[in-house]
Parts: C-alpha cells; sequence; structure tokens
C-alpha cells in the first residue's frame, strides 16, 4: 500500500519534541509518566562493547549497621520511592513483596565467624543463571556486563528469581501508577539492580549507590581497564565473590568479608 508523502502532522510532532529538549525534571505529560531532564545528558551514539565491563568493589568495613543509604538512592534514582500501596493492602504483605534492587544483609563467615553488613544487589555474574533458564531471553546480558530484563518480553514466570543465588531480583504484583521515563516498569514484570543503566548509556560515569555512600565503600567502573578506579581498589585489596562456589565470575565484588 502506497504512503503519503506529505506528513505535516509528524513535521510537527518532530519540531515539538526538539524545542522541548531542556524541560524541568519530574514534569507530569500524562497520568503515570514523568519526563526528566536531559539538557546534560549525552546518549550514546556506539554499539554496547565486550571491551568494558562494568563492576564495583563494596568496601564493607565501610558500611556502618542501620545504614540505609545507598537503598535510598536506589530506589530515588529508579522510581520505586514512587510505589503507592493498593487501598486496603495489607502492611506485612505490601512490605515484603515491594520491589527492591538493593537489600541491605549480614552474612557469617562459617570459617571465622567474622559477621559483615553489606548491600546485596544483582551481581552481575558474567555466568548469569537467571539468563540461563529465562525462556523467552527477557533476562539477558549485555557485552558491557549489565544483567538486565526486558519487561517487553518478560512473562513474569520468575524462573530467573528462583535460579538466582542472591535473591537479587523482584516481581512487581500490583499496578505500577508512578514511573520515571529513565526506568520503565510495569505490573507482572521481574527486575533488579541494571548498575543505573540509564547514566550509562547518556554519559554517566557512576551508580547512584556510590554517590549516595558519604562513607566512600562504593567503587564503580571498568573492571577491563587498569587504570580505573574499581580495578586500582581492586588491586589493593583482597576480594571476595558471594557464593565464589558457583563459579558465577560475578562483576561485584567485596572486602573484608
Amino acid at each position: 500500500m502506497s504512503q503519503p508523502t506529505d506528513q505535516p502532522s509528524n513535521t510537527g510532532r518532530r519540531e515539538f519534541l526538539a524545542g522541548a529538549t531542556g524541560v524541568a525534571a519530574a514534569t507530569v505529560v500524562a497520568p503515570g509518566v514523568f519526563l526528566q531532564s536531559v539538557a546534560n545528558a549525552a546518549p550514546r551514539d556506539t554499539a554496547v562493547s565486550s571491551d568494558v565491563r562494568y563492576g564495583m568493589l563494596i568496601d564493607t568495613s565501610k558500611c556502618a549497621d542501620g545504614c540505609n543509604d545507598c537503598v535510598t538512592a536506589c530506589d530515588k534514582e529508579n522510581g520505586l520511592d514512587m510505589l503507592v500501596k493498593p487501598e486496603g493492602a495489607d502492611d506485612e504483605l505490601w512490605d515484603m513483596q515491594r520491589p527492591r534492587w538493593i537489600r541491605t544483609v549480614k552474612l557469617r563467615n562459617n570459617l571465622t565467624g567474622h559477621v559483615s553488613t553489606l548491600p546485596m544487589m544483582c551481581q552481575h555474574c558474567e555466568h548469569p543463571p537467571c539468563v540461563d533458564v529465562c525462556p523467552t531471553g527477557a533476562s539477558f546480558r549485555r557485552a558491557d556486563g549489565i544483567v538486565m530484563v526486558d519487561r517487553h518480553t518478560c512473562i513474569g514466570c520468575r524462573y530467573c528469581m528462583m535460579a538466582c543465588p542472591y535473591n537479587a531480583r523482584s516481581f512487581i504484583h500490583e499496578a505500577v501508577q508512578f514511573k520515571l521515563t529513565a526506568t520503565p516498569r510495569g505490573k507482572g514484570c521481574v527486575e533488579s539492580c541494571n548498575l543505573c543503566v540509564q547514566r550509562r548509556d547518556n554519559g554517566g560515569t557512576t551508580t547512584a549507590c556510590q554517590d549516595a555512600c558519604k562513607q566512600g565503600a562504593i567503587v564503580f567502573g571498568d573492571l577491563k581497564d587498569p587504570n580505573s578506579a574499581v580495578s586500582q581498589a581492586m588491586s589493593k585489596y583482597p576480594t571476595v565473590q558471594i557464593r565464589a562456589d558457583l563459579k558465577l565470575n560475578t562483576g561485584v565484588r567485596y572486602t573484608d568479608v
């Protein structure tokens, strides 16, 4: 079927969008949709490459018991703090089921008895079990090492949640009334830490949890670059993987565990 050559509506739309650059953050354009300012963003113009592998080092000796700054920052960065409890919902059930991309946990070393408080999130494995079991390919690992979920192909089977040895994934049980355009979310999908991929693809060099940590416990960067801050830190201190016995080669490492 032939297509019309004159499309004034599309032209007008393009002109409108071009003029809208630099709008204020969190502008409401439709129910549940917010625009974030992109005036200073530098969107990716090249393909994701395996020349880099993103990861982080977390110094648990700097993680204060009771500190929740990284969790709060993650929630705000990704819109999890915008969740609205459904009317009449049970408080205990709501708290148990609400999505969490970072959890603060305590781990005890069975060999030394040492107890560490640390943030637990997706470990961004080189060989992620969540990807192996996903029947639709919604769980995938990018060339730069970031493990993600495509919400458009996620069918909510939750196989990936069962396969993850870190309990790092959440399922969205209720309708999402409010969300950020940078981190779209929806009922019936699985989600988890994506190392602030929206920052990665717009020129950002840090993560929200790293920025929020007042003690400097989190160092993020390119694990393949020997001169990066994270590589330099890992060369100075002994590091461990959580569940190293699984040989997943995690992108998140810890010290003093």
